[in-house]
């Protein structure tokens, strides 16, 4: 299992007749994480991407249905598989249409769960609302389509906007060079619109990001070329130079690149971007995979953006035989 999206079953529909929306009606999720916390009601289906890739079953990946809800009588059972349409795509994390980013925009419906494919370079768009228990295919975003129009490939973390586009990063071009990675945007019907970043404004590596509208930034993290990553992980790389080691702040909506910041050997491999749960903050957290840090980053009173990193995971670890890791590892192990 590789990632999961949780989902609200819908309320039955009115009996009278009536439109279910009223004066005041919002979008889609909530205003804030906190108002989520306290109103949101417990979710009832979770929809699991499960992979065969690497485990010698050649199959479709597929995405299951799992019942949370601890009256039903399939409680915590996988209820529903919808396998996609080719082998050795490699689902990889999930997002949806809209969410609470356009909770503003009461047109705006979470209906549609996005998955991009790892390694094939295909998008999926799957139907949840028709019917939540058995979702189903609605569409089939092409990797040569994505190609053709935008040179992008390797498509990894997908997030709505409150435009109705979706972005997603992708992690190379389609021959897996880092060097073509980029922000995909597809619009609200799922046709590819082109890239986010401005021209000449993309990352060094790719992997997840995150945008915080109250101080106009987002802020990507970056893994490593997927012609390292995508035959498995071999440490040799590290030390060529084929994995990241830094975030990348960007005007928001711009696409202007505005800042590097350099973590060094002790933030080897920064992964998931999250801000701070109060919307107002201009700080936020990403752990680095390779040397199990974690770094923390922050606005200065310059408005420019640093960090530190705030835990280190690795204390004392045996000797490798990458010089760049030992460092990195057992850094700071006197402080």
């Amino acid at each position: 299992m590789a990632g999961a999206a949780a989902v609200d079953v819908p309320a039955p529909a009115a009996t009278n007749g009536g439109a279910c929306c009223h004066a005041g009606a919002k979008g889609p999720g909530y205003a804030t994480p906190l108002e989520a916390m306290e109103k949101g009601p417990r979710e009832k289906l979770i929809y699991v991407t499960c992979v065969y890739n690497g485990t010698g079953i050649n199959k479709p990946d597929y995405l299951a249905t799992v019942d949370l809800d601890p009256a039903s009588p399939t409680y915590s059972q996988v209820i529903h598989r919808l396998p996609v349409t080719h082998i050795g795509d490699e689902l990889h994390h999930s997002g949806w249409n809209s969410c609470s980013s356009c909770h503003g925009d009461p047109s705006a419906k979470r209906r549609f769960l996005i998955l991009p494919s790892l390694l094939s370079g295909r998008v999926y768009v799957v139907d949840t609302a028709t019917d939540p228990r058995v979702p189903s295919l609605h569409k089939v975003v092409q990797a040569e389509d994505i190609a053709e129009k935008t040179g992008l490939g390797f498509p990894h973390t997908s997030h709505c906007l409150a435009s109705g586009d979706i972005m997603i990063s992708c992690l190379g071009d389609k021959e897996g060079n880092a060097a073509g990675n980029g922000f995909l945007l597809l619009d609200s019907e799922f046709n590819v619109k082109g890239r986010w970043e401005k021209p000449g404004h993309s990352p060094l590596f790719g992997y997840d990001f995150w945008y915080q509208p109250r101080h106009k930034t987002m802020i990507s993290s970056t893994w490593g070329a997927p012609a390292a990553f995508r035959t498995g992980f071999d440490l040799q790389h590290v030390q060529d130079g084929l994995y990241g080691r830094h975030l990348h702040v960007y005007d928001w909506p711009g696409g202007e690149l505005k800042q590097t910041l350099d973590l060094g050997d002790t933030g080897l491999l920064p992964l998931e971007v999250r801000f701070l749960h109060d919307p107002s903050k201009d700080t936020g957290y990403v752990g680095c995979a390779l040397t199990s840090n974690m770094v923390r980053f922050f606005k200065t009173a310059d408005g420019s953006w640093s960090h530190e990193i705030v835990f280190v995971g690795c204390y004392r670890c045996k000797t490798t035989e990458s010089p760049q890791l030992d460092s990195a590892r057992n850094a700071r192990i006197d402080n």
